[in-house]
């Protein structure tokens, strides 16, 4: 008979297990000396009481000798001061970035202001509301290196490589190419700003040359835009795609902040469920009573249809339904052919 006073917790005691469960050491266990210890190691920066130092530059001793935020970009995400023409250059393109008037992210972010909540959750949401990959700048970015990289390894001019890219890359948002900035000049400003300020470079001169090469093949006017522009000269800047929609997002969402604000300062506090929303916004089937629950044979209609006619009809009178998902198309692509 074993020990009545023998612990027992499940299957704890099982001799099975790799160690004695039952007998394991209590309170702190000594370091094991031929495991290095788990660490963060950041070549990025760090701090102690004294000061804040990125890559190597104390900051404080950066704004003593009158450096400001955009020469602290560059050393966060390349590690060298810039020069002085490519500080003006970024200061440019923020500056065109940070605010963008009652814009769709405005929105988000005044959206949720009415909700009373946090500043940083408002200018979160407007962030999710600049589209792909945060206005596509990292897509742009990486189908742009991509295809310099293939122009180099087959010995093809930009222009032979740029009517290559138009051909295999439909448009859409990332190709830094549309419709978007034919009545609006600021994307051929930052351009030539950048030629002026002598910081343009192969990435700028591709991109040129993609214009040229989806003018020649799309039947309506295109021209570069500012995805097009500002992704160009931020990478001849020697950013990253990642590091571009970093920067882009967090400055634009400085502007986020200010409608924020605005629209607590100016606008009343919407509590939930207040918002009525009268029958005249509203445009589906009209109002119709309830059947009572033994008639449900007389109203119910099935989901499934059992030939190719009925499914066809069925389907289209489906997709007038707008909040079912049914006129939403999606496009599975084979991945073996996926493009860049």
């Amino acid at each position: 008979m074993g020990n009545l006073n023998e612990k027992k917790i499940g299957n704890l005691s099982d001799p099975k297990l790799p160690y004695d469960y039952m007998n394991r050491e209590c309170g702190t266990v000594p370091l094991d000396a031929n495991r290095p210890p788990f660490q963060w190691v950041s070549e990025v920066a760090y701090k102690n009481i004294h000061r804040i130092v990125s890559r190597g530059y104390d900051t404080t001793e950066l704004v003593e000798q009158g450096y400001g935020v955009v020469d602290l970009l560059f050393i966060d995400f390349q590690a060298r001061i810039p020069t002085l023409e490519e500080e003006k250059m970024l200061n440019y393109i923020l500056i065109l970035s940070l605010e963008d008037g009652l814009s769709m992210p405005a929105v988000m972010s005044r959206l949720v202001a009415k909700s009373k909540t946090f500043l940083t959750q408002a200018c979160g949401s407007s962030i999710l509301a600049f589209g792909h990959a945060y206005g596509a700048y990292s897509a742009f970015g990486d189908m742009v290196a991509e295809y310099l990289r293939r122009a180099r390894k087959e010995g093809l001019s930009q222009s032979e490589m740029a009517q290559i890219l138009v051909q295999e890359q439909p448009p859409g948002d990332i190709l830094g190419i549309s419709d978007l900035m034919l009545e609006d000049p600021a994307a051929k400003r930052l351009l030539a700003r950048a030629e002026k300020l002598g910081v343009a470079g192969e990435h700028i001169a591709f991109l040129g040359e993609i214009a040229k090469a989806a003018q020649d093949q799309d039947e309506s006017p295109v021209d570069v835009d500012m995805l097009g522009a500002t992704g160009a000269t931020m990478m001849d800047l020697g950013f990253t795609p990642e590091a571009i929609w970093t920067i882009i997002a967090v400055t634009r969402s400085f502007g986020a902040g200010a409608h924020f604000i605005e629209e607590i300062e100016r606008e009343d506090f919407c509590r939930l469920g207040e918002t009525l929303t009268p029958k005249e916004y509203y445009d589906g089937p009209e109002d119709r009573p309830v059947p009572p629950l033994a008639d449900r044979h007389k109203t119910a209609q099935p989901a499934q249809t059992h030939n190719l006619e009925s499914w066809r009809e069925s389907f289209e009178k489906r997709k007038k339904l707008y909040g079912s998902g049914f006129s939403i198309v999606e496009e599975i692509e084979d991945p073996t052919k996926t493009k860049i």
